[in-house]
């Protein structure tokens, strides 16, 4: 309970009657800094934690290269680079490790309600338990997400769609847990410094803006206080033109 933020969703989380009842979640800020790294291990462990806080730091500056290079993929793709170097400058990384339970006799096997990431973009990992699901576009077919040894899961978020003007989508997801071992997965969320911008050359006749500029962080902010749509629908109803 000591791992608190004043970001929304950046601290500690704990079970939910709001869709999460088995799901719990540290989250350990700017951790591509060691020092932030060992600052959160030194409040879980009062005498420090050099092999926690070396393993963390290694992990995430790894997979952060991951995110730089997805996010240049795509920048690249849509012939926006010249965005990139900026875009690049202005995050912020935060890393979730998180838990869900087996369900115990009379509780729904629900580990995580449908809903799409809020970050701008969020890169997993997990152990040999599964439980991720994703729902095919536009349809009511779920499909489960084997995680291959040593492989990742890059989700696209509501930030990101956004930001594409729609041409990006943020898939709905959620987590069911079928068997009775404890499921644990990790994290790398991306968040946006500043206001977020919509490219000029995303909008066109075809491609008329479908979302305003707006503040990363305030979304978060808007949508802890109000949680009316966990999906898509939230970005929509909070900067939708």
């Amino acid at each position: 309970m000591k791992n608190t933020s004043d970001k929304p969703f950046h601290g500690y989380l704990g079970p939910s009657s709001l869709g999460s009842p088995l799901y719990e979640s540290f989250g350990i800020e700017y951790c591509t800094s060691y020092d932030d790294v060992q600052s959160f291990a030194n409040l879980m462990w009062p005498s420090g934690n050099g092999n926690f806080s070396k393993t963390m730091h290694s992990y995430a500056n790894l997979v952060s290269q991951l995110d730089n290079m997805v996010m240049k993929m795509v920048f690249e793709s849509y012939g926006v680079e010249k965005y990139y170097e900026s875009h690049n400058e202005s995050i912020s990384y935060l890393l979730k490790v998180m838990k869900y339970r087996p369900a115990k006799a009379g509780e729904s096997n629900l580990g995580a309600a449908i809903h799409t990431d809020k970050p701008f973009l969020t890169i997993l990992n997990q152990n040999q338990v599964g439980g991720l699901e994703v729902q095919i576009k536009d349809s009511d077919e779920w499909v489960a997400v084997e995680f291959l040894p040593s492989s990742f899961v890059v989700m696209a978020t509501d930030p990101f769609m956004a930001w594409s003007n729609g041409r990006l989508r943020a898939p709905r997801h959620r987590v069911v847990m079928n068997g009775k071992e404890d499921r644990h997965s990790i994290a790398l969320s991306t968040f946006k410094n500043g206001t977020v911008e919509i490219p000029e050359e995303f909008i066109d006749d075809e491609h008329p803006l479908r979302f305003k500029p707006f503040d990363h962080f305030k979304y978060l902010e808007s949508f802890a206080k109000n949680p009316t749509y966990l999906d898509e629908r939230a970005i929509i109803s909070f900067c939708g033109v």
